[in-house]
């Protein structure tokens, strides 16, 4: 409905320019008719464009609220606004920087209960070196490389087991001899009567049940196998990986929390320059009402300021909602826990000019880059599993030895024979077994034949190889690209700062001197609406370059801040770079 509003304004501007018309004073002539072409002309003119602001008007939903009288005075901010808004009760203490446990989720009462606490920007980023789940996730990845390597490294020893059985089980048995032994002439133990003698067709049935136990140790060990090693250097190589992408997360989390603190101060000063807009809308709005009172002004000039007071109001809404967004986003790089809602209480400080030019900043940022390495470290380790892949088809020889004792317990029952029986020497009721034995060997093992399927694993793996060394090169590439950006952007908002120093303070200057111009009669309320227009622009311009330029420094220490590959060692937040070493050009990769 602020089209309507407009075309009333418009129509009371379009009747002071008709009053314009009329009066002598102005024009230095009689007054002209309100019948003359020209009155018409401008009538329908006006008409027409009053038309068409209520036509695009009605194209808008119509507020259920209705349009407030022109005189309302100023709505106040909504409470959920003002909640998340409010100031700091404290700086953050340690105690209630905790993380929440990974798996949770924030109750009601967690989120009911939430305090406003300041941090500064090092305690931002230890704190974020703390919690940061993310960071967490690598150094757990780091520590799972770790124990691969440890691993693999066990290949070269040999695997000693310990091996125990045992079984229990009952088996029935129906023996027939189909010839007998009697014509053997064997002896008379194997005549007619004699002990071993069976009969033909003599037969015996019996169960038998037996129980038997055994243990021992096993060793194996591997003496040849031209796989182990590069299977140890891959597992090397992806350790290596896993820290450098650790410390490449490191630079990146820094930035992470740099630019979401720089942002956070930005709009919190956002909120102080809309805040501070208002108000001054408020005084202008009452001086106008004075000089209108006294005759001075007409009611279009307290009318824009109405309006103008209405605008600066939503841009203020605006920065409210935004910071407290900014803090949020502040909160959750720094996995604070749901109570807490972190403010900047470091005021706005403009870092310093980067000490390096464009060419010592590419090469700084090209030696030991994380980044880099990590593609290095994972094209070795392509390379290295490459081999071990290779390596099946060679032979291999390993030595296997063995020993132990084992036990046994027979029992056979149920004993009934037939056609005179047989086996009887063979039928024991109880019998005991015991023993040891052990065993030493050599085994070897060449795979003479696969369909292929090894060469085309390795061909595959080489490939990979070949395709890490591209994602090196355009890794390098962006580097460049986001490097030089940074470089260029931090001496571009150097540059904008200086000149939105000067631009605030003539603003400032000429706001002062054209409110009092209005307050007296000199001005009109038009000067006066356009230079507050450009002092709040001039405010938000400089506020802008100065973070520009702290975010941009941010950027370019993202691409040279020197961080630690292993997460036991010790690390300490730096806002600003500095040089160990003087520079030296990196070293290309091996092809």
């Amino acid at each position: 409905m602020r089209l309507a509003a407009a075309s009333r304004i418009l129509s009371l501007a379009g009747g002071l320019a008709l009053a314009s018309l009329w009066s002598p004073l102005a024009l230095g002539q009689p007054n002209i008719e309100a019948s003359s072409p020209e009155v018409e002309k401008l009538e329908r003119s006006w008409r027409a464009l009053d038309q068409q602001l209520r036509v695009l008007d009605a194209l808008i939903p119509p507020d259920p609220q209705g349009i407030p009288p022109r005189e309302a005075v100023t709505a106040p901010i909504p409470s959920t606004l003002l909640q998340p808004n409010r100031a700091p009760s404290q700086q953050l203490q340690p105690g209630q920087a905790a993380p929440p446990a990974p798996l949770s989720l924030p109750t009601p009462q967690q989120l009911q209960k939430g305090v406003v606490e300041g941090l500064s920007l090092l305690e931002a980023l230890a704190l974020g070196f703390k919690n940061n789940p993310e960071l967490l996730a690598q150094r757990e990845r780091v520590a799972a490389s770790l124990d691969e390597l440890q691993a693999a490294l066990g290949t070269y020893w040999p695997r000693i087991s310990a091996v125990a059985g045992g079984s229990t089980g009952q088996i029935s048995s129906n023996n027939t001899a189909s010839v007998g032994n009697g014509n053997l002439n064997l002896g008379p133990l194997f005549e007619p009567g004699g002990a071993f003698y069976v009969p033909t067709d003599g037969g015996a049935y019996l169960n038998q049940s037996s129980n038997v136990g055994a243990a021992g140790l096993q060793l194996d060990y591997a003496l040849l196998d031209f796989a182990r090693t590069p299977r140890v250097q891959a597992a090397r190589a992806v350790l290596e990986r896993e820290r450098q992408l650790y410390g490449n997360q490191l630079r990146q989390l820094q930035l992470n929390i740099s630019e979401a603190y720089y942002q956070l101060q930005q709009a919190d000063q956002n909120v102080r320059i809309q805040d501070a807009a208002v108000r001054d809308d408020l005084l202008i709005l009452q001086d106008s009402l004075d000089l209108k009172l006294a005759g001075l002004v007409p009611r279009v000039d307290v009318l824009r300021r109405r309006a103008i007071e209405a605008s600066d109001q939503e841009a203020l809404i605006q920065a409210l909602a935004d910071r407290a967004i900014a803090r949020r986003r502040l909160a959750l790089v720094l996995n604070l826990p749901a109570t807490v809602t972190p403010s900047a209480s470091d005021p706005i400080a403009v870092m310093p000019h980067w000490p390096l030019d464009l060419e010592q900043s590419l090469l700084a940022a090209y030696r030991g880059n994380p980044e880099l390495e990590a593609i290095l470290a994972t094209r070795t380790a392509l390379a290295r599993q490459k081999d071990a892949t290779a390596a099946q088809l060679l032979p291999r020889l390993a030595l296997f030895a063995g020993g132990g004792s084992y036990g046994q317990n027979v029992n056979q029952f149920n004993i009934t024979t037939s056609n005179g029986g047989c086996c009887g020497s063979t039928v024991i009721p109880t019998l005991n077994t015991s023993g040891y034995d052990w065993s030493l060997g050599l085994s070897i093992r060449w795979l003479l034949f696969d369909a292929g399927t090894t060469s085309g694993e390795t061909r595959a793996l080489q490939r990979r190889v070949e395709a890490a060394g591209q994602d090196y090169a355009a890794r390098r590439n962006a580097i460049r690209l986001r490097l030089e950006a940074a470089f260029f952007n931090h001496e571009a908002s150097l540059a904008k700062l200086a000149s939105a120093r000067r631009g605030v303070a003539a603003a400032l200057e000429a706001f002062r001197d054209v409110r009092l111009r209005y307050q007296t009669g000199l001005s009109s309320e038009v000067d006066l609406s356009i230079t507050q227009e450009r002092l709040i622009s001039s405010l938000v311009q400089r506020l802008n370059a100065t973070v520009g330029v702290n975010i941009t420094y941010a950027q370019l220490l993202r691409e040279l801040l020197p961080v630690p590959r292993d997460p036991a060692a010790p690390l300490t937040p730096e806002l600003t770079w500095r040089a160990a070493t003087p520079a030296a050009a990196p070293t290309a990769p091996a092809p």
